[in-house]
């Protein structure tokens, strides 16, 4: 007696330890399940590379002031922007932010010093709005001030016509009751006898005039107590969003029309650089134009750490950017909230919704299929109840061992139903068919040698699709590595729970029923004649009479997928996390199952179309001596080198998007923030060509002096040492990775030098990084699952039936499948992404499965009939029959992927399916005629000579099955 035989025994013979210990072990496994944490960060699918460690380093040194942040792009669309009513409604939509305490409470804190929590075109307008009437005050003021020196100097000037004089060269129209005000100035200041009087009498005849004009510029009903130059200055910097909606209301509709012109013509300086940068790039929008139907706002919210390339967003974040989009609904220009909050919400709402609409839906499609095949209630219920227990295994297994559940890993339940209805109608299947030989009364018997003939298939299929999914363990990622450990222990749990638990219970079951008098005798599918018999023998038919034909068919077809395989693109990028907006007829769905609405895709490619996303950044990391002498001639050339590419995003003046140290420092200087920093920035300037040559380390001191938070974005120091550098270049939207990845590499190579090392990093570069790694692992996976399971196979059927060559023969079928669906995928235009990477592995896993049974069945046939044309019959019409099935409910299974809502589990669940397809199509019409071949060429040969209805023993297949 074998070991399967004796294990099969005991299973057979004692089928109540059998459940009870089985039930045991699923208890323990399932206590595991509910410690499974879902994560749908796109960072966990990078590996430890020196680009993922520079990205890194970033985020831990080069922080945009004393907060973690994230920023948050808030797309402002109406028929014309710029218009005075909807500078006003996009300042007012940042007033409702501000005042939402859910909101709130994760904005920048901005008295900090650091970046305006909100920030765009409406403020830049409105703070110009708001400098134009200091400087129209300021210039009132002081010529108020002459004006009184002059009626005091001169005694033939009165403090009347000084006024008049006063009044008709300044910005600001004056009154009689300022004239007024004036005179009494111009009285005291004549008769003050100090100093203090005298400086009481010019404020008196400047601010004291102006006093409405200063308390309508301090955003005050009237002055209750005398001005102060650091209210002045404050509000200037920084003024109120009231305060900027009254700039902007006060201005006539030419005034507004000019002010516009003058900031986004660039004749604004700094402003105007800042305000193009937040309007639509390229064709749709004209610099200087008064007119624009979008523009951008910036929202900068505080983060609990670093928020990595890919990285998703915590709770408080995504729920306030969930009400920043709520906050914007009631108001007539559209406002399109896009940042790491609603992305993260969108991914793992359709990762919930997929599984909603999925799950269901592939159970069902399994209930209906198995419902035809068994046409038999208590099968359907046992199967159903080993797909569970299976998950409960596998759900367990993630738990106990801390893989969390990620957006690929929706693909695993729809897996592992499938491959268990696979194990389930073999087994009862094949039950039926030597229950039916044997007769009624051997239940038992007939579940052992059933068991114990499908049994050896079973394990092989097991211990050849573990192989194929643990090939992914090769893969630099590391999903796909957790995707590979988890599917392979589902398989072994498929393997237990159906090769133990079901059957066992199926025999408990069907005695006790029996005994009562219900007959539980069914018939096998495939095995009671009619057309699916004869569509079945297609393939046995094609062997007999030229398998040679049938074979060349088969290669020639396979030449066209390998020529296919070539061509097949490789993507990995957000978008194929972002779910479309759901077809129509989910929308009558009732609770759980109606999707949500998806909105961030196609505002992601508007975004990418009109603007400069903040996540669409790259750096060049500069680690080392950066404050040595001539380091910012370097920075120069390669910001020149960056500017030049055409993967850099440029403002709407047409200016390349960059910031560096270099820029950052010209930038401080322009601004004349400090005169000491001027100072040491000319004394190092010793070739007077703009740019510091020597004495580094006291420039990039006075510029965190000056500038702080915009050193901090480009220079990191270490115990006052200067030690890394970073070149940040924003790309356009429409750059593919791999420009971006290959130009900024390039300027990395140029930029490198003695002193410090140079590498070009950022999540565009970083997501490319894995699309290789995708590549590699649909090569090294395919490689080694082929050579792993050819070696198995190939021992496996030389030690159990001493031919070495029925396992290669085996394997072929499964390997002209890989050419067909890679050959499929380069004409579908699928390309190799998260999922459909592990297609080629996953083919040869799932579709030895099928080329097994129907290998394993012929020799076991060929022992008990004199012909093998009668034993390939009976093997394509019997263990067809249940392939035949089991296909039919696995592609159903992964078909239900195509309604899910990811595009890449859409494309996976397509390819999967036509997958089992190919495979079942190779191992009943290609592999029947390549075991013709082995048989004439290694196998018993003669059994060939011996018509198939010679055979005594079998004579008809199908009458003979069919007797009942």
């Amino acid at each position: 007696m074998s070991a399967v035989d004796r294990i099969v025994g005991v299973v057979t013979g004692h089928t109540r330890i059998a459940i009870a210990a089985m039930l045991v072990l699923t208890v323990i496994m399932g206590a595991g399940a509910g410690a499974v944490e879902q994560q749908s960060s796109l960072d966990q699918f990078q590996s430890d590379t020196a680009e993922a460690d520079a990205s890194a380093y970033i985020g831990e040194n080069f922080a945009s002031g004393p907060d973690n942040v994230t920023r948050v792009q808030v797309i402002v669309r109406g028929e014309n922007v710029l218009s005075n009513e909807s500078l006003i409604e996009t300042l007012a939509y940042q007033q409702r932010l501000r005042d939402d305490p859910q909101v709130n409470a994760t904005l920048v804190n901005e008295s900090a010093g650091q970046t305006p929590a909100t920030f765009g075109v409406a403020n830049l307008i409105a703070r110009s709005a708001i400098q134009q009437e200091f400087q129209a005050i300021n210039g009132t003021q002081n010529a108020l001030r002459a004006a009184m020196t002059t009626a005091v100097r001169d005694p033939n000037v009165t403090a009347a016509a000084a006024f008049a004089n006063a009044n008709a060269n300044t910005p600001i129209e004056l009154d009689r009751t300022d004239g007024a005000t004036f005179e009494q100035a111009v009285a005291d200041l004549r008769n003050a006898t100090s100093g203090a009087e005298q400086r009481e009498a010019y404020r008196l005849g400047t601010s004291g005039v102006l006093r409405d004009e200063f308390a309508q510029f301090l955003g005050q009903e009237r002055l209750t107590q005398p001005i102060e130059q650091s209210d002045i200055e404050a509000t200037i910097r920084s003024p109120t969003l009231e305060r900027q909606i009254g700039a902007i209301q006060s201005l006539s509709e030419a005034e507004l029309q000019t002010l516009v012109r003058t900031v986004l013509s660039g004749e604004a300086g700094q402003a105007s650089e800042q305000a193009l940068g937040f309007m639509p790039a390229g064709e749709y929008y004209e610099p200087g134009s008064t007119a624009a139907n979008a523009t951008m706002l910036l929202v900068t919210q505080r983060t609990d750490g670093p928020v990595a390339a890919g990285g998703t967003a915590g709770e408080g974040i995504t729920d306030a950017q969930l009400a920043m989009q709520d906050l914007g609904d009631d108001s007539d220009l559209e406002f399109v909230v896009f940042g790491s909050g609603i992305i993260t919400n969108e991914i793992n709402q359709s990762m919930s919704d997929s599984m909603a609409l999925v799950g269901p839906l592939a159970l069902l499609f399994v209930v209906v299929a198995l419902a035809v095949g068994y046409r038999d209630l208590l099968d359907i219920i046992l199967g159903i109840v080993g797909i569970v227990a299976v998950l409960v295994w596998t759900f367990g297994f993630m738990g106990w061992t801390n893989i969390d559940f990620n957006q690929i890993f929706i693909a695993v339940p729809v897996l592992l139903i499938g491959l268990s209805i696979d194990y389930a109608i073999h087994i009862f299947m094949r039950h039926r068919e030597e229950r039916f030989e044997m007769g009624n009364g051997n239940l038992r018997k007939a579940m052992r040698v059933g068991l114990g003939g499908v049994g050896i298939a079973l394990a092989l299929v097991t211990a050849t699709t573990v192989i194929g999914f643990l090939s992914n363990l090769v893969s630099p990622v590391p999903p796909i590595r957790d995707f590979g450990v988890v599917s392979s222990f589902g398989i072994v749990a498929a393997f237990l729970v159906f090769g133990v638990l079901t059957p066992a219970l199926k025999i408990e079951i069907d005695e006790f029923l029996e005994a009562r008098g219900i007959d539980r005798t069914k018939r096998a599918i495939g095995t009671g004649g009619g057309r699916l018999s004869q569509l079945l023998k297609i393939g046995s038919l094609g062997a007999k009479r030229s398998a040679p034909v049938v074979i060349a068919i088969a290669l020639l077809l396979s030449a066209g997928g390998v020529y296919g395989a070539t061509q097949v693109d490789t993507s990995f990028s957000q978008e194929d996390f972002l779910a479309e907006d759901p077809p129509g007829w989910t929308e009558n769905l009732p609770e759980p199952f109606a999707p949500g609405e998806y909105n961030a895709k196609a505002n992601l490619e508007y975004v990418n179309e009109r603007f400069q996303r903040q996540d669409a950044q790259a750096s060049i990391l500069l680690r080392g001596e950066v404050a040595s002498d001539g380091t910012l001639d370097v920075v120069r050339r390669s910001q020149s080198e960056i500017a030049s590419k055409d993967i850099t995003q440029r403002l709407s003046n047409g200016q390349a998007s960059i910031q560096t140290p270099l820029t950052v420092l010209n930038e401080t200087r322009a601004a004349s923030r400090s005169d000491a920093f001027n100072r040491t920035f000319d004394a190092a300037d010793t070739d007077n060509d703009g740019i510091p040559e020597e004495n580094l380390t006291a420039v990039y001191d006075a510029l965190f002096e000056a500038n702080p938070q915009e050193a901090g974005a480009v220079l990191a120091r270490e115990d006052g040492d200067y030690t890394a550098a970073r070149l940040v270049v924003d790309l356009k939207g429409t750059a593919s990775g791999a420009e971006a990845t290959e130009q900024l590499r390039s300027v990395a190579t140029n930029t490198e030098t003695e002193q410090f090392t140079a590498i070009a990093t950022g999540q565009t570069i970083l997501f490319e990084i894995v699309q290789d790694q995708l590549l590699d692992t649909v090569l090294e996976s395919l490689l080694i699952t082929l050579v792993s399971v050819f070696a198995f196979l190939m021992i496996v059927y030389r030690v159990t039936d001493g031919s070495a060559t029925l396992g290669f023969v085996t394997l072929v079928p499964v390997a002209l499948s890989v050419s067909w669906i890679l050959g499929t995928m380069y004409l579908a235009g699928i390309p190799f992404n998260v999922l459909t990477g592990m297609i080629t592995s996953l083919t040869v896993g799932l579709g030895v499965a099928y080329s097994i049974h129907i290998s394993e069945r012929y020799n076991q046939e060929l022992e008990r009939h004199d012909s093998a044309w009668a034993a390939l019959e009976r093997s394509v019409t019997g263990t067809g029959g249940a392939l035949l099935g089991s296909a039919a409910t696995t592609v159903g299974g992964f078909g239900t992927l195509s309604i899910a809502l990811l595009p890449s589990l859409q494309q996976f669940g397509i390819i999967t399916g036509l997958t089992i397809i190919y495979a079942f199509l190779a191992s009943v019409l290609v592999l029947p005629s390549l075991l013709v071949v082995w048989t004439r060429l290694v196998g018993p040969s003669e059994k060939l000579d011996v018509p198939a209805d010679a055979d005594s023993s079998d004579g008809d297949v199908g009458t003979a099955a069919s007797s009942e």
